[in-house]
């Protein structure tokens, strides 16, 4: 019988399933280590970094603790090779390169941390380089296709049409991420409702202003969204659901996909793809780019200059009525074709 037993146990480990060792799985994930909490918590209380940012990190962190611990390492003190091992294999797994790019941002920021507060004199994650990443520009709406969408919660009549067109041109026209529009509040509207104070990306503020469209949308969706208010439970934001309560980042989700299923513009249209055309919109105008960066609230001018890319069609009309020697290279061009035709 005691012969028996160690048998048993070598069957039973064979039927387990072999799991890739930094797979995130709920049974597996354990608490993060001291210094992985002290150093989120850093980020929270000073760096005031975002909730949506701070889960992210958080997740990443997780799932390379996961791996050091089934591979008997310590994520704070892991060496050089067992980062690299680590983001390989998420490489390979078939996750995004920007994901996994962000994951190495998160380590680097992690083990900066602990050099800054001496638990450490390296940088394991220093000489791994990020994976090369499909630089695609940002899903905008053009101005014509930007109007067509405005106008669809009045002709559509679905949900909520006052509030929707309300929340569109307002979101397009103050360039707002989806977090500044579910947290802006009554009592941060001027009194025209021709703008108002998010607070953005890193507890930033800044003003923010609306078209005379989107304060004419405000106007007529205040007093219905008064008659929705809970009267148990009132709340100040400017955006609720139908049943009176904070709209959700899902819910303005949901609710400019609904919209967007209905334009037939055939394009992917997303909360943010409001933002992006507010600002593609502004830079093709001829707005400074700067001038856009400080009205999107961003950090950095490389994140605005995403924005420049431009109508080519109309840079080529520019070019053909300002140019002097435009109208002859066209014509010798046009000589040069019938020539060799």
């Amino acid at each position: 019988m005691y012969r028996s037993a160690p048998h048993k146990e070598k069957a039973e480990a064979v039927k387990r399933p072999k799991r890739s060792p930094h797979k995130e799985k709920a049974e597996a994930v354990k608490r993060p280590t001291r210094l992985i909490e002290r150093y989120l918590s850093y980020l929270r209380n000073v760096r005031r970094v975002s909730e949506r940012t701070l889960a992210a990190y958080g997740k990443d962190l997780a799932r390379f603790s996961v791996y050091c611990e089934n591979t008997g390492a310590d994520p704070a003190f892991a060496s050089a090779r067992a980062v690299e091992h680590f983001i390989a294999d998420l490489g390979s797994e078939g996750i995004a390169s920007v994901s996994v790019n962000r994951a190495l941002s998160s380590l680097r920021g992690f083990y900066r941390h602990l050099i800054r507060s001496g638990e450490r004199g390296d940088d394991p994650s220093a000489g791994i380089r990020n994976l090369k990443t499909p630089r695609a520009l940002p899903a905008f709406l053009w101005e014509g296709e930007m109007a067509v969408f405005a106008e669809l919660p009045e002709k559509e009549g679905i949900l909520w049409p006052l509030r929707d067109k309300a929340l569109i041109l307002v979101m397009y026209s103050g360039g707002l991420r989806i977090s500044e529009l579910v947290s802006l509040s009554m009592e941060n509207l001027d009194s025209n409702f021709q703008g108002g104070r998010v607070i953005g990306k890193g507890d930033r503020e800044r003003f923010v202003f609306f078209s005379d469209e989107a304060a004419r949308a405000l106007r007529e969706y205040v007093p219905s969204r008064e008659e929705r208010i809970r009267a148990e439970k009132p709340t100040g934001k400017v955006f609720i659901s139908r049943r009176g309560a904070p709209i959700s980042i899902p819910g303005v989700r949901w609710i400019i996909s609904r919209y967007g299923d209905r334009s037939g513009l055939g394009k992917h249209i997303h909360p943010h793809a409001l933002r992006h055309s507010f600002a593609t919109h502004l830079v093709n105008s001829g707005c400074d780019v700067r001038l856009v960066q400080e009205l999107l609230g961003h950090a950095s001018i490389s994140t605005t200059q995403r924005y420049t890319h431009v109508d080519m069609e109309k840079l080529k009309q520019v070019y053909m009525s300002a140019h002097p020697h435009a109208e002859l290279a066209s014509a010798a061009a046009h000589l040069t074709k019938g020539r060799t035709s």
